[in-house]
């Protein structure tokens, strides 16, 4: 799914517009979707307050107080039309039919407000600015949202909490926008709400779909894109009858070192799920009993060193190879990494200690093939490219550096987001709070490493790999909890989320 600009939201509904839907007919539907969500969560007796605003976000909240007046609820309305004259064309005949219903509880704000005592009993219907807004909130407007979020009440946004921007938010500060319970955004999502920085401003987002022109989306170009099922299934390829082991790749996974041999385990586990045909696994010698018998599918490459890694020469030509889950920072470690990444040209899949590695010896990044994968969470981020003070900073940044030095950088967290270096940013749809556990990434580290080997390209293998990890991840959370799911519990089920995804294939 694209993830569209502000300007490219308007231009689409224009767009809409001029293929013969009318304004008030989308206003309408954007209503009808919130006012649906409304009856279904509470009785007519809930104390609803509306705050509409002068643009068509004011007119989307007015239709929504119509409509619940029409359901036997008895919202109190507050419409800031400052001046008397500020209301949009649309948010002015929103208005005339409010006012066609009796008994409407409206105040009409134009120089001095009056707002109602706000409870955690109340639902607040958030329609004071909507995609539109250039400026962050300043005066009575700040001092509003401010207000709302402070009270405790049940916030229902239309379209994006007023004050967030739709994009990028620097210099925006939090406390001046609302902070909604619900956000309910006009038929697709914002780049804002993939950030960690605004997850307390958006709370939970829905979808509303309202019949955008279907022919100006797909004609609309972006950059960034929500990643689902179907984007996966298009790419992922079922197998044919007389496949052999020989037909999906091979892969080479430099892991583990004495004491952190469990990140070989996980990541070969990962990868061996993920239908990898042949893999190796290089650790020093103290870690073979422990994958012989964790993995004996793998193949274990012994290294010169008892425990640890000194060797990163290839002995064979491997499809894919991966550096770093478990592997230390140690000297001998550091200069075998060091010659991995001088003599392989092609992408490697570069995780954990390999990172911390090249944090330590930044002109390393020089050197990488193009195409090659990083996948760092974000401490392993700041380390290498500097401290960032929000999750936006560290995006923007990510997108520099993955055009710079031609490498896909998968930045890990909530929205995984996979930096291409040809500018896209994909987002992950899949996850659970379960998957913060150590090792977690060890395995999505293999499971890329698999696609990698057979034959995917890179970019696609880091936001396949990212969706199909997220999906295993959900799957181990519905058998052991958030609480009690392992990263072992996550390799187990990446076979079943290929599977899942596959059947969803046309």
């Amino acid at each position: 799914m694209k993830i569209f600009s502000s300007e490219n939201i308007r231009n689409i509904d224009r767009a809409t517009i001029q293929e013969g839907t009318s304004a008030m007919e989308l206003i309408h539907r954007v209503a009808e979707g919130v006012v649906k969500e409304i009856v279904q969560r509470f009785g007519t007796s809930k104390p609803i307050v509306v705050f509409a605003g002068p643009g068509n976000n004011g007119a989307d909240a007015l239709i929504v107080a119509k409509l619940l007046i029409e359901a036997g609820y008895s919202p109190e309305i507050y419409l800031f039309n400052i001046k008397g004259n500020s209301l949009s064309r649309d948010c002015r005949e929103a208005y005339g039919e409010l006012m066609t219903l009796p008994s409407v509880k409206m105040t009409e704000i134009i120089d001095t407000a009056r707002i109602p005592e706000l409870s955690p009993a109340h639902l607040v219907v958030d329609g004071l600015f909507g995609t539109g807004l250039r400026d962050s909130l300043e005066g009575g407007f700040k001092m509003l949202a401010r207000y709302i979020s402070e009270k405790g009440a049940t916030v229902y946004s239309i379209d994006i909490p007023s004050g967030l921007f739709c994009d990028w938010n620097q210099g925006n500060l939090s406390r001046d926008m609302v902070h909604a319970t619900m956000t309910f955004a006009v038929q697709y999502p914002r780049l804002s709400f993939f950030l960690r920085d605004n997850a307390d401003i958006v709370g939970q987002w829905k979808l509303l779909d309202i019949g955008l022109s279907k022919t100006a989306a797909a004609a609309t170009p972006t950059k960034y894109y929500y990643v689902e099922c179907a984007e996966v299934a298009d790419v992922l390829k079922h197998r044919k009858p007389f496949s052999s082991k020989s037909d999906f790749g091979t892969a080479l996974i430099y892991s583990g070192c004495y004491g952190m041999m469990g990140a070989a385990v996980m990541a070969a586990r990962g990868a061996l799920r993920a239908g990898v045909g042949k893999l190796t696994v290089h650790s020093g010698r103290c870690g073979f009993d422990i994958l012989q018998s964790q993995v004996p599918e793998a193949l274990f490459e012994p290294d010169p060193k008892d425990i640890l890694i000194s060797d990163m020469s290839p002995r064979h030509n491997y499809d894919a190879i991966c550096a770093g889950p478990g592997i230390g920072v140690n000297d001998a470690t550091r200069g075998a990494l060091k010659s991995l990444i001088m003599n392989v040209r092609n992408p490697l899949v570069l995780d954990a200690d390999a990172l911390n590695i090249i944090a330590k010896e930044p002109s390393l990044l020089n050197h990488l093939a193009p195409g090659t994968i990083l996948t760092p969470h974000a401490g392993e981020f700041d380390r290498i490219f500097g401290q960032h003070t929000s999750a936006e900073a560290r995006l923007i940044r990510a997108t520099e550096v993955s055009h710079k030095y031609k490498v896909n950088i998968v930045m890990k967290g909530h929205y995984t987001a996979v930096v291409r270096h040809d500018g896209n940013v994909f987002f992950n749809s899949t996850g659970s709070p379960a998957m913060a556990t150590p090792g977690s990434g060890d395995v999505l580290a293999g499971v890329i490493t698999a696609l990698l080997a057979q034959g995917y390209k890179p970019g696609t293998a880091a936001v396949a790999g990212v969706y199909i990890h997220g999906l295993a991840g959900e799957m181990a959370a519905e058998i052991h909890g958030e609480y009690g799911t392992t990263a072992i519990d996550i390799a187990e089920n990446v076979g079943r989320a290929i599977a899942s995804i596959l059947k969803t294939k046309k």
